[in-house]
C-alpha cells in the first residue's frame, strides 16, 4: 500500500466519522454520481430494448426482406402470383447471413357478424412458417395447425376479436370481392384457434393469418404460386447490405425490399433514441462531473493545511494531488455503487413485472422493454470514472499553487 493511498484512506475514515464544512456537499457529489448512473443504465436499457422490440415485431409480422413482383412493391396484396420454383428458395444457399425464408400469399376481405363488420388483410402461410415469431404474443388459444390438410384454422388479433365481439372457438364469415365486381365474393368460414396481441396497432386492426392454400383457391393460383417471400436475416444491423445482395441474386421480374425502408417512418423515428441516449449520457456525465469538482475544492480548501504540512514534509505537487485524487475515486465508486445496484433493480423489475406501461398507438409496445446487456453497464461506468477522473485533474492543479508556509498558517 502507498503513501498516497494510505492518506487518502485515513482522510477518507476521519471524513465519515467526523462532522465537516464538505459532509453535505460530499453527499450531493456521491447522490448525483448515483442519480447519474441510474439515468443512464435506465436510458440506454429502455433506448436499446424499445428499438429491439420494435424491430423483433415488425420482423416477426414480414420478415427483415421482403421479395416480391416488380408491380406489387407498394402493395400490402398479392396480386400476380410468384413461382416457388427459384434458386432461393426453400434456402438461401447464394447469400450468406440468411437463416430461413418463406412463401406467402395476403388477400384484403370484410369479416361479417351479426353485430359488425371490419375489413382485415388474410395473410396465408405454409408450413414452414415461423410461428414460433409470434408465441410471445398469443394471449389465448394456440397456434393454427397447417401441417396437414386445408383446414379453417385462424389467428386473429386481440383487437379484432375485441371489435367484433369473437373469442377462441368461434367462427365467422370472411367474404373476398372477385375482380369482376359483377359476381359474388367467395366466402370462407374461419375458426380462431389463437388470438395475439402484437401492440402494435397497424399489424392488429388489419391481419388475421391462416392457411396460404385458401388464397390458392380463392386466386385461382396452382400449389407452387404464391404471393411474396420473406427472408430472415441472422444480423439486423447488416439488412442493407443483405438486402443488396438479395436483390442481385433474385430474377429480373422479382423486387426486394427491405422492412427498414417499407416501414421507413418507424425506423428513422426510432434512429432519434440514438440521439437521445447520447445527450442524457453527456448531460448526467456533466452534472456529475461538476458535483465532484466542487467537492474536490472544497476538499483540497478545507485540507489546506494538511497540504502545506505534506509539502513541507518533501511530497511533490503530484503525490499530494493522488492523494485528492484516490479520494475522489472513493466518492465515485461509492456513487456508481448505489446508482449501478438501484438502476439495475429497476430494470429487473420491470423486466419481469412490467409496471411502466406504454400507449401502444404512440410507442408500438404495451409495456416499456428493457435491455439488460451488463458490458455496456461495465462500460457506462468505466467511462463515468475515467471522464470525472480527468477532469478532476484541472482542479486539482490548484494544489500546486499553494505554499508551505501559507498553507501552514491557514485557519
Amino acid at each position: 500500500m502507498n503513501l498516497e493511498y494510505f492518506i487518502a484512506k485515513r482522510l477518507i475514515t476521519a471524513r465519515d466519522h467526523k462532522s465537516s464544512i464538505s459532509a453535505p456537499i460530499i453527499k450531493i457529489a456521491i447522490a448525483a454520481i448515483a442519480i447519474g448512473m441510474i439515468m443512464m443504465i435506465i436510458s440506454v436499457a429502455t433506448g436499446i430494448g424499445l428499438q429491439q422490440k420494435i424491430r423483433q415485431k415488425v420482423a416477426a409480422f414480414n420478415g427483415h426482406i421482403i421479395i416480391t413482383n416488380y408491380d406489387e412493391n407498394q402493395s400490402q396484396l398479392s396480386l400476380t402470383p410468384i413461382s416457388t420454383h427459384q434458386d432461393f428458395y426453400p434456402k438461401f444457399k447464394n447469400v450468406e447471413g440468411i437463416n430461413h425464408v418463406q412463401a406467402v400469399a395476403t388477400k384484403s376481405g370484410i369479416i361479417r357478424t351479426e353485430t359488425a363488420f371490419e375489413g382485415i388483410i388474410f395473410k396465408g402461410v405454409g408450413k414452414e412458417y415461423r410461428w414460433n415469431n409470434l408465441q410471445e404474443y398469443l394471449v389465448s388459444g394456440k397456434l393454427p395447425n397447417l401441417n396437414n390438410q386445408l383446414n379453417d384454422e385462424v389467428l386473429i388479433s386481440q383487437f379484432l376479436a375485441n371489435r367484433l365481439n369473437l373469442k377462441v372457438g368461434d367462427k365467422f364469415n370472411t367474404f373476398f370481392m372477385k375482380e369482376d365486381t359483377n359476381q359474388k365474393p367467395n366466402l370462407r368460414v374461419f375458426r380462431i384457434t389463437g388470438i395475439f396481441n402484437s401492440g402494435f396497432q397497424e399489424f392488429d386492426s388489419t391481419y388475421i393469418i391462416g392457411d396460404i392454400r385458401h388464397i390458392q383457391r380463392i386466386n385461382k393460383w396452382e400449389s407452387d404460386q404464391v404471393g411474396a417471400f420473406e427472408v430472415f436475416v441472422d444480423d439486423f444491423n447488416s439488412i442493407q447490405e443483405k438486402g443488396q445482395e438479395v436483390y442481385e441474386k433474385t430474377g429480373s421480374t422479382l423486387d426486394t425490399q427491405t422492412i427498414v425502408e417499407k416501414y421507413y417512418y418507424i425506423f428513422e423515428w426510432l434512429k432519434l433514441f440514438d440521439f437521445n441516449i447520447i445527450v442524457i449520457l453527456v448531460i448526467m456525465i456533466a452534472v456529475a462531473t461538476i458535483n465532484m469538482v466542487v467537492a474536490l475544492l472544497v476538499l483540497i480548501l478545507e485540507r489546506t493545511q494538511m497540504i502545506g504540512i505534506l509539502k513541507s514534509m518533501g511530497a511533490n505537487n503530484w503525490t499530494v494531488r493522488k492523494i485528492f485524487l484516490y479520494n475522489a475515486f472513493y466518492l465515485i465508486s461509492k456513487g456508481l455503487f448505489w446508482g449501478n445496484l438501484i438502476g439495475v433493480g429497476m430494470l429487473l423489475i420491470q423486466q419481469n413485472f412490467g409496471v411502466i406501461k406504454l400507449n401502444p398507438e404512440n410507442y408500438y409496445v404495451n409495456e416499456a422493454p428493457v435491455f439488460i446487456d451488463f458490458g455496456t453497464i461495465f462500460l457506462l461506468n468505466i467511462g463515468t470514472v475515467l471522464i470525472c477522473l480527468l477532469i478532476l485533474l484541472i482542479p486539482s492543479y490548484i494544489i500546486t499553487k499553494i505554499s508551505p508556509i501559507k498553507a501552514i498558517r491557514f485557519d
